[in-house]
């Protein structure tokens, strides 16, 4: 079966061996699974990936890993595409992007892992194995912390043990089989990693890896990746904390190749922790204290389960790459707030931290305020256009724009201007009990009726104008300023809160503002 009519053909375009970043183009790659939604780490590593190509006038790949049919997920391609659109990461190529170097989709890329396959066979660096589980449980049991290497693989069933017609036989027999690397023992594997430095693994520590699988004929993680990442002329491969064991595997499959001058540098990025306690940061835990951990909300096709999103809990797209950009790098400086414009600028992976970066769910509420303040009252006017209809408000683009330049540094969210500033457009039905009893005084009726009445007499309802007429006639009068200013504040939004009262009553005009004063009076003396 693995003799191929045509044999792989390897003078594929070699590069020059580097000995600078500036002598080998950046090519870089994103490369998710389409199991499910995107985690907010996967996100962050997509971001850093985009900032280094951007710095260096680089390209981002984006490259589907689907060899594990059994988790694929339907609709799972189309959510993280979405989601990078919404963030505003943008690829060079990929999937969907087009580029030189496709297939960018693994299960198109079938043919192409067989021939390397074949290759390593050829040079006696991998072997076929029929191993079936039931055997593999059988040796787990027998050998304490069994894993299947030089030590053990001379008593499996394998093409090492056993005849070449023998091999032959079961594969015309339809037996399914793995190939499997052969990782020659006790060899210190160095690692060059641009965040942690040199890393060296013992080869002893590390198992036969299967590379392929003849049951569905597609190619394991490893040797996708290696492959892909040579054909691609990928040189760094940016990826989370949790591949690091996998680094010394992916070194020994490119000297297998005999790939080493075009072997990409590595950085791995450290873990998003848990807000609270120890360990990564799962699903589990953003249910558990309220926040997203998937970029847009997922709608599950197998069990149905509907998890938050960031962009449908009102999450400003900037907010969330300034705030995921911070969570493992620092720029050098206190600064806080960055465009995506200065993150390119200011990114360096060697002040990526080692450690893990606990996820402050907290300060990412902080960030979407502080874009919230950032933006024009116009942009967020057109924000909240949709949460008004929902609540059936037809107003004038004019007046939401003034309401919420006045309300908008109360709020993290969008949505949370609806019940900061309702009272703008709907007029108080009932009168919050607490403040009755505080600012609600015994002349308060009287007082109000005067001010009312005084209000109904201006030609010019000009908050400046209001506020002098009103000003001297509290002064002339003698009033209690406070008292007539709590009270007014009651008939106008029905509890004590909002911002400066001749703001309120010159947004709403001053026939709204004699009616609400005027049945505040009815309902309250």
């Amino acid at each position: 079966m693995w003799q191929l009519k045509e044999q792989p053909i390897l003078n594929f375009k070699k590069l020059d061996k580097i000995s600078t970043m500036s002598e080998r183009k950046v090519r870089v790659r994103f490369a998710p699974s389409p199991t499910g939604a995107l985690h907010i780490g996967g996100v962050r590593t997509a971001l850093y990936n985009y900032l280094f190509a951007r710095q260096h006038g680089g390209d981002l790949i984006f490259r589907i890993e689907d060899t594990d049919s059994n988790r694929f997920v339907p609709g799972a391609e189309e959510y993280i595409i979405e989601s990078f659109k919404w963030l505003g990461i943008k690829f060079d190529e990929g999937v969907s992007f087009g580029g030189n170097y496709g297939p960018y989709r693994q299960s198109e890329r079938r043919d192409i892992y067989k021939k390397y396959v074949q290759v390593l066979l050829d040079n006696g660096k991998a072997y076929i194995a029929f191993d079936t589980p039931e055997e593999l449980d059988a040796k787990r049991k027998e050998i304490p912390n069994f894993q299947y290497d030089a030590s053990t693989r001379t008593s499996m069933r394998n093409s090492l043990t056993m005849s070449k017609g023998e091999v032959d036989q079961l594969i015309a027999e339809g037996k399914q089989y793995v190939v499997r690397f052969k990782i020659e023992p006790n060899e210190d594997v160095h690692v060059h990693d641009l965040i942690r430095g040199e890393v060296v693994i013992n080869s002893s520590i590390l198992d036969d890896k299967v590379l392929y699988k003849s049951a569905d004929e597609l190619p394991t993680y490893h040797l996708a990746n290696i492959v892909d990442d040579h054909l691609m002329e990928v040189s760094h491969v940016i990826r989370g904390e949790e591949w690091l064991p996998s680094a010394p595997l992916h070194v020994l499959l490119y000297r297998a190749f005999g790939w080493e001058d075009t072997m990409p540098q590595f950085a791995h990025l450290p873990l998003l922790l848990k807000p609270d306690g120890n360990g990564k940061l799962s699903k589990r835990d953003g249910d558990r204290l309220g926040f997203p951990v998937f970029p847009l909300e997922w709608h599950d096709p197998k069990t149905g389960e509907v998890s938050s999103g960031y962009r449908e809990s009102g999450y400003l797209p900037e907010a969330v790459i300034n705030f995921l950009a911070l969570l493992g790098w620092n720029p050098g400086n206190d600064q806080e707030i960055m465009s995506m414009d200065e993150l390119i600028k200011l990114f360096d992976l060697h002040r990526c931290s080692k450690a893990g970066a606990k996820f402050d769910y907290e300060k990412g509420k902080w960030f979407n305020h502080e874009y919230i303040l950032m933006k024009s009252d116009e942009e967020i006017a057109t924000l909240f256009m949709p949460i008004l209809r929902e609540h059936g408000i037809e107003a004038p683009m004019e007046t939401v724009v003034t309401v919420v330049g006045l309300m908008k540094g109360r709020v993290s969210f969008i949505k949370e201007l609806w019940d900061t500033c309702k009272f703008f457009f709907v007029a108080p039905t009932e009168y919050d009990e607490k403040t009755v009893k505080k600012r609600w005084k015994e002349d308060s009726a009287e007082r109000m009726t005067e001010l009312a009445d005084l209000l109904e007499s201006l030609d010019d309802f000009s908050l400046a104008h209001q506020e002098e007429v009103v000003m001297k006639w509290i002064e002339d009068k003698g009033y209690h300023l406070g008292n007539i200013m709590n009270a007014f504040r009651l008939t106008l939004v029905g509890e004590g809160k909002g911002p400066h009262m001749f703001d309120i009553s010159a947004v709403l005009g001053k026939e709204e503002t004699v009616r609400r004063m005027r049945r505040a009076i009815e309902v309250l003396k």
